[in-house]
């Protein structure tokens, strides 16, 4: 039986170590965890959430919407999960985060051909691997990446968002409702007035911040940018960001609110919810003193605080190809937001490429070779040398995804058209050999 040694069981390394296994390939997956923790995770389990608990949109409408219905198509292990523990949360996606990575860590820990290694990597083994330890990488394992990649000291900021449990808000202050009525009131919507409002911007802005080495705001990463950073650029940045209220009334009033904070479910039962969009690195006396000055969660009791930490990742375009193999030494593939890819699906899919086309080289088969008609393949495409400029990371969207060779009628309408068209040609490639494998899901 071919070896393939996978470092990491997150998202990336969860995934690809599935689709690897499924093939019939034995799988080495060396997990820290937990012997050692990172910073950012608190559970031993695989796949483990560190921020939000959303996976985002559903709809084929959206380019995520569509990268995880290519990824259900091809068996994904993730995609899997995230079905089996999904939350309400209207028309994005969102899971028990605890069960999610239960059901993972149960999955490969069964499977035949994944054998599961306790322990720190801290250098690149022998044979075919692929790295997928994260950006929250340990020391360790960072210097031998940075040996490998001279040009991989690249890194931005990610900050976390509180946790609050749902019987401590101030429901004569809240009330349920999803944006303009859309699927089902799955969030909790906390108004606020301008008065209380411009208040509450004027003490973020000026609240205490966790010292973090070597910060500054120009090193944060715009797609998890902290609340009190977004405050920093203008008094109504919030307002068109996080706590915009278009599409929110208040049933109370019937008109929209001056600004309103959303809470989204973060477990199944019910009982947790997280600020959207609050990512932060203020000190946990702080957040609680600026936080509850929102009048819903003025007696608010906080399960978890926003944390900050560094995340680092490789200038991909000059070191990877588009099956994410480093090409000055094919053996050795990365996964994962280390690569520059940015975002838990865009991570697992990531993984998933590189299962499927590390799983073909190795049985001597022919790549899939995703094409960029496709969201994955887009991905791919674009870390590998698509970008121009300085190289940030990532988002899927419908820009990096060849456009139609026709011309289609709104935007909506067009974005169902190239989804239909992607979702087509993974049912093509999904003839191919190295897709005839076992289902253990």
């Amino acid at each position: 039986m071919k070896t393939v040694t996978v470092l990491g069981a997150g998202l990336a390394g969860s995934e690809c170590s599935w689709q690897l296994a499924e093939r019939g390939i034995h799988v080495r997956l060396v997990e820290m965890k937990p012997l050692k923790m990172s910073p950012a995770h608190v559970s031993a389990d695989f796949a483990e959430l560190v921020c939000s608990n959303s996976l985002r949109s559903d709809e084929l409408t959206n380019a995520v919407g569509l990268l995880k219905a290519e990824m259900r198509k091809m068996r994904s292990l993730i995609m899997y999960s995230a079905d089996l523990n999904r939350v309400a949360a209207g028309g994005a996606l969102a899971v028990d985060r605890v069960g999610f990575a239960r059901t993972i860590t149960e999955k490969l820990r069964s499977h035949p051909n994944v054998e599961v290694v306790a322990a720190e990597a801290d250098a690149i083994p022998e044979g075919e691997v692929v790295v997928a330890t994260g950006p929250l990488s340990s020391d360790a394992i960072a210097d031998a990446i940075a040996a490998l990649c001279p040009d991989s000291d690249l890194h931005f900021y990610d900050a976390v968002a509180p946790i609050v449990t749902l019987e401590s808000v101030d429901m004569d202050s809240a009330f349920f409702a999803s944006r303009y009525d859309k699927g089902t009131a799955d969030y909790v919507n906390c108004p606020m007035t301008e008065e209380e409002y411009l208040a509450f911007v004027r003490e973020l802005v000026s609240a205490r911040e966790a010292e973090v080495h070597g910060f500054d705001d120009a090193g944060v990463f715009e797609g998890c940018m902290p609340v009190e950073v977004m405050a920093r650029r203008g008094v109504d940045t919030l307002r068109y960001g996080p706590m915009k209220p278009v599409g929110l009334k208040d049933p109370r009033t019937g008109k929209e609110s001056y600004a309103v904070v959303q809470l989204r479910r973060d477990n199944a039962d019910g009982t947790l919810y997280n600020l959207v969009g609050f990512q932060t690195h203020l000190t946990w006396g702080e957040q609680k003193r600026v936080f509850t000055m929102i009048p819903a969660l003025k007696n608010a009791e906080f399960v978890r605080y926003g944390v900050m930490h560094r995340n680092t990742y490789l200038n991909s375009p000059q070191l990877l190809d588009r099956y994410y193999r480093l090409r000055s030494d094919p053996r050795i593939s990365f996964a994962g937001q280390m690569t520059g890819v940015e975002g838990y699906v865009e991570s697992a899919a990531s993984g998933m490429l590189v299962g499927i086309e590390t799983a073909a080289r190795v049985l001597g088969l022919p790549a899939a070779d995703f094409p960029q008609e496709t969201a994955i393949g887009a991905l791919g495409l674009y870390i590998s040398g698509g970008s121009v400029g300085d190289f940030q990371p990532m988002n899927i969207n419908f820009g990096i995804i060849a456009p139609l060779d026709r011309r289609v009628k709104g935007k909506r309408n067009k974005n169902l058209a190239i989804s239909e068209r992607s979702l087509a040609l993974i049912d093509t490639i999904m003839e191919k050999e190295v897709f005839h494998c076992e289902d253990h899901r």
